[in-house]
């Protein structure tokens, strides 16, 4: 017989376990059609010779069933075995059997629970409350009920230009916010009824928390007309104001290399950004001076260079040459996750040949040289020959 013949009460709980994952929203809504009826897989006199054992303990097992759902049987008359009475079906008259019998019952009864405050409270959300199972079945109860008090607050206070953290619901908070804007954003758009494509902030006329920036003067005549201030972290609507004689321009990846810089005439520094390069398009002054990016020797950094041209299309790479891969074997990670991308088009031809060398492991699985473990020696070298001047 196949493995799947003759299904016993284990196996139908498995599928039905399954089939509630994969059908809950449906269940919600009332789409699917009960009865549920699922077959058990009758033998046939051929089949129940030569598996006696197994077919007499699969009836065993349906005989003794005690529900939730119906076992229907059936009769079959065979020449070698006789009059047998053979499970043939199970059926089940609505979700709350299947659940009750897969041990999901407190978690349908809470989905319906929730779904049901949320349409009689809000009416026209009933089906997005409906297909959002992971909300109605996985959330506790605090989260579910600050996701109300929000969602309440906001339709009474629909442009309070206020930050996210000074809105009255009690337990609100800036992870908590963080890692649910893209929920909160669908509820709140349907909530007001609202086509506007943009971000949670801007549906719920809430103020952004300024955007900052850190950055380093590394010439003593800089930081002396800002009064001495050589290590800034400012919005970036301050820093673009700034009036100040820049000469050159560093970006950097990483904190420790940032802060190892010494002075260089001229010259600034920011840091700390990862792939969060946008705001490097506000700072006008950016435009006229020469700017040098150094990341780390990975498929991630040069990502975050391809990225970083979208805004500073003239920016020059600095210590991510093959050369330099190469000179710090010793020294050399391992990139776990690289980028998805496969194809950088802002990179000239020297980084996109060194990026498809790091995709394709030429030189070895996921290398990849921090810019932190590049000798300081060699780093000042390089610094030096494009600022003219010893860091």
């Amino acid at each position: 017989m196949a493995k799947s013949f003759l299904l016993e009460p284990g196996a139908i709980r498995e599928r039905l376990a399954t089939r509630f994952r994969q059908h809950s929203r449906h269940w919600l809504t009332g789409e699917d059609a009960w009865p549920l009826r699922l077959p058990l897989g009758v033998p046939s006199e051929r089949e129940a010779s030569a598996h006696l054992a197994r077919v007499q303990a699969w009836q065993a097992q349906w005989a003794k069933w005690q529900g939730p759902g119906s076992v229907h049987w059936c009769e079959r008359r065979w020449p070698g075995l006789g009059t047998q009475r053979l499970p043939e079906s199970v059926t089940f008259d609505s979700p709350e059997q299947i659940v009750e019998l897969i041990g999901h019952a407190e978690v349908w009864s809470q989905a319906v629970r929730r779904r049901d405050a949320l349409a009689a409270r809000w009416p026209h959300l009933r089906e997005l409350a409906t297909g959002a199972t992971d909300l109605l079945m996985d959330w506790d109860d605090a989260d579910f009920e600050r996701l109300v008090a929000l969602l309440g607050w906001l339709e009474a206070n629909p442009r309070s230009g206020l930050y996210a953290r000074q809105i009255p619901v009690s337990g609100l908070d800036s992870k908590w916010l963080e890692t649910r804007r893209r929920v909160l954003a669908t509820w709140l758009r349907a909530l007001l009824g609202s086509t506007d494509s943009g971000d949670f902030h801007e549906l719920a006329g809430l103020r952004r928390p300024p955007q900052l920036l850190r950055m380093r003067l590394l010439d003593p005549d800089l930081r002396r007309q800002l009064g001495g201030l050589g290590d800034i972290q400012a919005p970036v609507p301050e820093l673009a104001a700034l009036d100040l004689p820049v000469r050159r321009v560093f970006i950097v990846e990483n904190l420790q290399t940032g802060l190892a810089f010494e002075s260089i005439p001229g010259a600034v520094l920011f840091m700390r950004q990862g792939y969060a390069v946008e705001p490097f398009a506000d700072l006008p002054w950016l435009r006229d001076v020469p700017c040098h990016y150094w990341g780390d020797l990975d498929t991630h950094g040069f990502a975050i260079l391809d990225r970083l041209r979208l805004y500073l299309p003239d920016v020059q790479s600095l210590l991510m040459d093959e050369d330099t891969l190469l000179a710090h074997r010793s020294l050399w990670g391992h990139e776990g996750s690289p980028t998805a991308e496969t194809e950088l088009p802002r990179l000239d031809t020297r980084e996109r040949e060194v990026f498809h060398g790091l995709k394709s492991n030429r030189w070895g699985p996921g290398v990849r040289l921090e810019q932190e473990r590049i000798d300081w020696a060699y780093a000042l070298g390089r610094l030096s020959i494009v600022s003219g001047a010893r860091p």
